[in-house]
């Protein structure tokens, strides 16, 4: 059983196979694999190669899931429930749902348009970014299933105590009114065929690659000069278990960057082998998802500075605490 596991995590997530194929062929051209361009190279192709097929496949699989959870029954399933289930119900929600913070955001409003409670709303939002199926099939091909099911469980506790806190401290008069007074229609769910899903999540990866594949490459090629020319001292020097605010710095360095888990993974990949600290690393990935800058200015329309203060004084603090537990327990994990 322990072999199958470790073929599934090294071969099939990992593919670490075709890391030593790009190696063979990079040496076949009489590149050094041991210098500074040709590891960068190597690791260029397949991190972005890897990241690519996975990014396809598991697009594929949550899209045809997702056709199952439209936002309308998705409204439904949610107002069923009341108390923390219903924020538990929305975080695990959030987890079919897509892949950035400014892809959750219109369905947020949605719900609240609809009437469902603030916190419960504000739960799936925080869900919907940080911790998707994508999310813990990615971590488990990069740092094993242990840190990925540890990160997806601390997501959905973080997205389930925000949400609840909100929900405590009464701030419906914080979200912008034309949200509040929209007027909703329900339409009828169509009933999909298999042959209709399977369209649905076709299309969907069409159009999630499109929009994703340039931040991956962008992701790569940071990792790639992180992994081979940035010297490791730099790194552990900021990030590295020497510096008791590698977290907070991670956290606050990854608001400004728009990108989602695929084109995370690849620059913590690069930060970890360097030397950097695994809580510093995540920290820094849940900055970048929950966080980023457009999806803030996207939130500010419809809520106003008070809620969307909160709502990022809750997120920052939920990521650093999750970081400082990571490198807490980090030799555990790995």
């Amino acid at each position: 059983m322990f072999m199958i596991g470790s073929f599934i995590m090294e071969q099939i997530l990992g593919m670490k196979w075709l890391n030593q194929l790009i190696a063979v062929l990079l040496a076949a051209t009489g590149m050094n694999m041991e210098g500074k361009i040709g590891g960068s190279i190597r690791f260029f192709l397949y991190d972005g190669i890897k990241i690519t097929i996975l990014l396809c496949v598991l697009i594929f699989m949550i899209s045809y899931i997702q056709s199952y959870f439209p936002p309308e029954r998705s409204k439904k399933i949610m107002s069923r429930f009341h108390g923390i289930w219903a924020n538990c119900i929305a975080a695990l929600l959030g987890t079919v749902t897509p892949f950035c913070s400014c892809s959750s955001i219109p369905l947020f409003i949605g719900f609240t348009s609809a009437g469902l409670p603030l916190g419960v709303t504000f739960s799936f939002l925080i869900s919907s970014p940080m911790v998707d199926l994508g999310s813990l099939v990615l971590l488990m091909s990069i740092f094993g299933i242990k840190v990925a099911i540890v990160y997806v469980l601390l997501g959905l506790v973080v997205a389930v105590a925000g949400g609840t806190l909100i929900e405590k401290l009464h701030l419906e008069n914080q979200v912008e009114e034309f949200i509040r007074n929209a007027k909703q229609i329900d339409i009828p769910q169509e009933q999909l065929t298999v042959k209709d899903r399977i369209k649905y999540a076709k299309e969907k990866v069409a159009e999630t690659f499109k929009k994703v594949f340039p931040y991956i490459l962008i992701g790569v090629g940071i990792g790639a000069i992180i992994h081979n020319w940035i010297p490791e001292d730099i790194i552990v020097k900021f990030l590295g278990i020497s510096n008791p605010f590698g977290v907070i710095i991670a956290t606050i360095a990854g608001v400004p960057i728009y990108a989602d888990i695929f084109g995370c993974i690849p620059i913590a990949e690069a930060l970890l082998s360097k030397g950097a600290r695994l809580g510093v690393v995540l920290s820094f990935m849940m900055g970048v998802t929950t966080l980023s800058l457009p999806s803030m200015i996207m939130l500010k329309k419809a809520i106003r500075p008070k809620l969307l203060g909160l709502f990022i004084g809750i997120c920052t603090v939920g990521i650093i605490i999750v970081g400082y537990a990571f490198n807490a327990f980090q030799y555990l994990l790995i």
